[in-house]
């Protein structure tokens, strides 16, 4: 989908090949996992201000596209 992106990267020398916001060492898991207990982006980007909005949105709305994708 996104690896090796401007948006996600996955390295094994960066938390050993999980794929994280690129240029930083969030797993995108912990954006999946802070929106499944209710918390908010805004939430998000607060613990982890390395990340920014817009990796967000764009992760957001190309896995959206992608699960879309899919169910077609």
């Amino acid at each position: 989908m996104l690896k090796n992106s401007p948006i996600i990267s996955a390295s094994l020398e960066v938390m050993g090949g999980t794929p994280v916001f690129a240029g930083t060492r969030v797993p995108v898991q912990t954006l999946l996992d802070y929106l499944k207990a209710g918390e908010s982006i805004d939430d998000f980007l607060d613990g982890f201000p390395t990340v920014t909005r817009e990796q967000v949105v764009a992760f957001l709305e190309e896995a959206g596209k992608k699960l879309v994708s899919i169910m077609a």
